[in-house]
């Protein structure tokens, strides 16, 4: 009895491009789900929907995090060469990366990909420095989280958040520059790929 082939994607040559696609998939629809979910309850209830909100997304976002934890994984086994980018960034990517692992390229979602960062990420890093704005009078008054420990040292946690809004700004630099730079390198070769296809 002859051996049976395997079906082309589940060759080796083709699993790792069969599971990058799969994992790129769940976390577009999983993100794509929550997206949809948050602007129908939004236009539907107003201001009243942000108090379930989390209640009816929940689920969802915590499996498609918890998912997202697989990219270190990819990046300490060779999987993707991506290098950590903040959250937001991966996900305005997932359809551009679910594509080009199968070797589909558009030339308006390879620029969509490398392009909306540059009006996203600034806009998410001063929500986020304004939510931990907002928050510090809460960790200060309540003490949420700051505990002592042996030795007479605590943690203060209004100070972490502190660091954390520093890095915040100090990273946003680091990152704009490499993203810049992958851009500028990705636009300028696109072009030439497409004439030699």
């Amino acid at each position: 009895m002859g051996r049976v082939a395997l079906p082309a994607w589940l060759q080796p040559r083709y699993r790792k491009s069969a599971y990058l696609f799969i994992y790129y998939l769940i976390q577009f629809c999983g993100h794509s789900w929550i997206f949809t979910n948050m602007t129908v309850r939004f236009f539907s209830f107003g201001k009243d929907s942000m108090v379930d909100t989390f209640y009816a997304i929940g689920l969802v976002m915590r499996l498609c995090q918890s998912i997202s934890l697989l990219e270190l994984l990819h990046i300490y086994v060779g999987i993707e060469s991506n290098h950590l980018l903040p959250r937001f960034l991966q996900e305005i990517k997932y359809t551009y990366s679910m594509l080009s692992v199968i070797g589909i390229s558009y030339a308006v979602l390879t620029w969509l990909s490398q392009t909306l960062w540059m009006l996203i990420y600034p806009l998410c890093v001063l929500a986020e420095a304004f939510a931990i704005y907002q928050s510090l009078p809460y960790f200060e008054s309540f003490g949420t989280y700051s505990t002592k420990l042996p030795f007479d040292v605590s943690i203060y946690f209004p100070y972490v958040l502190k660091i954390y809004l520093m890095m915040l700004f100090i990273g946003m630099y680091f990152t704009y520059s490499h993203l810049y730079s992958e851009r500028r390198d990705v636009l300028g070769i696109f072009p030439m790929k497409k004439k030699k296809m």
